[in-house]
């Protein structure tokens, strides 16, 4: 059975929690760095991306976020996109650089304008029901990187290598095909590590 961790810093923990399990996965709250030994995938969760680089900083993550990363499959979603991001518009300083995207923070408004969509994802048969939540998008994304999903001509879903992101919160939906993504590419490099 496959471990995977959802950054227990700050955000949606407990959501994320449900659909891992859903998918029949054992699921760890991580809120140490030495957990990130025992995982074999890693969820970032939506949040508020400033307040959750201030606990990666102050907890000693950032450095052992950037290895995991370059050696196991991390998801992120609304805010972990954000984190993700090799670059952040406005010239803002990026975080964790392992996903050759351009973020946009808020970039559909504020709370208030929250919003659910239907998307066309990349395979996938039918629509998936997508809840956006002072959501970000992605702006550019570079050639290596799989676009998965837009939405009014913008990049909410993509993929490279093991990293995955999404501006939206699939974990706020009983659909947990995201998940099973996810868990798919946790296999895939679980596998090619070992060969």
């Amino acid at each position: 059975m496959k471990t995977i961790g959802v950054l227990g810093l700050q955000g949606a923990v407990q959501e994320h929690v449900s659909h891992i399990d859903a998918v029949g996965c054992k699921s760890v709250v991580v809120k140490t760095v030495e957990q990130l030994e025992h995982i074999d995938g890693l969820i970032i969760p939506g949040g508020e991306s400033t307040t959750m680089r201030r606990f990666i900083d102050q907890y000693g993550f950032l450095e052992p976020l950037m290895k995991f990363g370059k050696q196991k499959p991390i998801y992120g979603t609304c805010a972990g996109m954000v984190l993700l991001a090799n670059r952040l518009a406005g010239g803002e300083k990026p975080h964790l650089q392992l996903i050759d995207i351009t973020v946009k923070r808020n970039a559909f408004g504020r709370q208030r304008d929250s919003f659910e969509a239907k998307l066309n994802v990349k395979a996938m048969e039918t629509p998936f029901p997508a809840v956006f939540i002072r959501a970000p998008f992605v702006e550019e994304a570079g050639a290596n990187v799989e676009i998965l999903a837009e939405y009014e001509g913008h990049i909410v879903a993509a993929r490279q290598d093991h990293i995955l992101v999404t501006a939206f919160h699939p974990e706020l939906t009983d659909d947990t095909r995201f998940m099973k993504l996810f868990l798919q590419m946790v296999k895939l490099n679980k596998s090619a590590s070992t060969l």
